[in-house]
């Protein structure tokens, strides 16, 4: 069953074309990942499905229900988080105060608490840091917290930008091991990811982004093999 369609959407930062007719489809269940060099698009591409950012033109669906209409806020009790570029936790507040932030739009006090344990069994280190300042984590804890709030929302969609973004290399395997964990566990998952590598090795299957344009897509498997990816993306000469 298609979850998210994605449908020859054209979006401009002023002048200058971001994206040119990007589509692409997510199937319940899966991993899909957005690969790409700087610039590519691809982090336009989730603000877009996010809704921080609107399409020129094209439409963007989810479980069959036009977004457009949706303001950014309203996504997550549409069953939609984003783990932004970044991390983009609330430096000044708790660990603990971070995950319930996560689930802000909830009033069920019991699934709160369930999905709490949830995601400190996910993340042992969080239940040890929970009275913590956020902002004085480390990069690898702050990302584990980003990913930890976006799933207090108790999302069927989850996007993903740049998660190995400043890491070392231990903690990025860590974050992936994790996302397979996630998905396994019913989550639904769209990869935004500059380690085209480590991503299409989790990954169900791929789009390939080449200035705001769709140039490949197809397996994470057939992707792994095809030489234009090897080259470009994969170090394989």
């Amino acid at each position: 069953m298609t979850m998210l369609e994605v449908d020859n959407i054209q979006a401009y930062y002023g002048n200058i074309h971001a994206l040119k007719g990007v589509s692409l489809t997510i199937d319940e269940g899966e991993i899909v990942t957005l690969i790409g060099g700087n610039g590519a698009g691809k982090s336009t591409t989730l603000r877009c499905i996010s809704g921080l950012m609107r399409p020129r033109t094209g439409s963007i669906t989810f479980e069959d229900e036009d977004l457009e209409k949706y303001p950014p806020h309203k996504l997550i009790s549409k069953g939609i988080a984003m783990v932004p570029e970044g991390r983009g936790i609330f430096g000044k507040l708790s660990v603990l105060e971070n995950l319930q932030m996560g689930a802000f739009y909830r009033n069920d006090k019991d699934g709160i608490a369930q999905d709490l344990q949830k995601v400190y069994d996910l993340f042992p280190r969080l239940e040890e840091r929970q009275k913590q300042v956020a902002g004085t984590l480390s990069g690898g804890e702050q990302q584990m917290l980003a990913t930890a709030r976006a799933l207090m929302a108790r999302p069927r969609l989850l996007l993903m930008d740049e998660p190995s973004m400043g890491l070392a290399p231990v903690l990025v395997d860590l974050i992936f091991d994790t996302i397979e964990e996630i998905n396994k566990n019913g989550t639904t998952i769209l990869l935004v990811e500059q380690n085209a590598h480590i991503a299409l090795q989790i990954a169900n299957r791929g789009y390939v982004l080449q200035t705001g344009e769709i140039v490949l897509s197809g397996s994470a498997k057939d992707l792994q093999k095809d030489p234009t990816v090897q080259k470009a993306y994969l170090g394989i000469e």
